[in-house]
């Protein structure tokens, strides 16, 4: 027969394993989501240096559409619901408008981030397409705020 005090500790250490299982997948690698970007002009290899799916667009719905979508399944784990940040990630909404704000994104969507050697953010680049990011750039400026 197991003594109590034992079983309590059993108890306790694997609810404490649960936990910080839980924290680490919590921050933990994210598998990229494909976007299906097929209705949208391709863009190529070659990096464009502003966006191409602005207001001018003749297909921006879409393109608002399917940057919603990618970056609810790609980016809001970080940088959160509606790109409002809860603190892990810079708040997107707050990103300049125009060719600053476009040079920026593309910046990091290839770059990355990467902090004392660990990654903050991967280079989002390697695993959606340039389409598909720049779809969500063009999302990211429609909830775009200066307050």
């Amino acid at each position: 027969m197991r003594k109590p005090t034992k079983t309590l500790g059993a108890v306790a250490a694997g609810t404490l394993s649960m936990l910080l299982s839980a924290q680490v997948l919590a921050h933990g690698d994210v598998t990229p989501q494909s976007v299906d970007v097929h209705e949208l002009k391709q863009l190529g290899d070659e990096w464009l240096d502003e966006n191409p799916y602005g207001e001018d667009y003749e297909k921006h719905d879409v393109a608002l559409e399917i940057g919603f979508s990618a970056y609810t399944q790609n980016c809001a784990r970080c940088h959160g619901l509606e790109a409002i940040s809860g603190g892990i990630a810079p708040d997107l909404r707050y990103l300049e408008p125009g060719i600053e704000g476009d040079d920026w994104f593309k910046y990091r969507v290839i770059n990355g981030a990467v902090r004392d050697g660990r990654v903050y953010m991967p280079k989002m680049a390697d695993y959606l397409s340039q389409e598909a990011l720049w779809a969500i750039r063009t999302w990211l400026v429609s909830v775009a705020t200066t307050e």
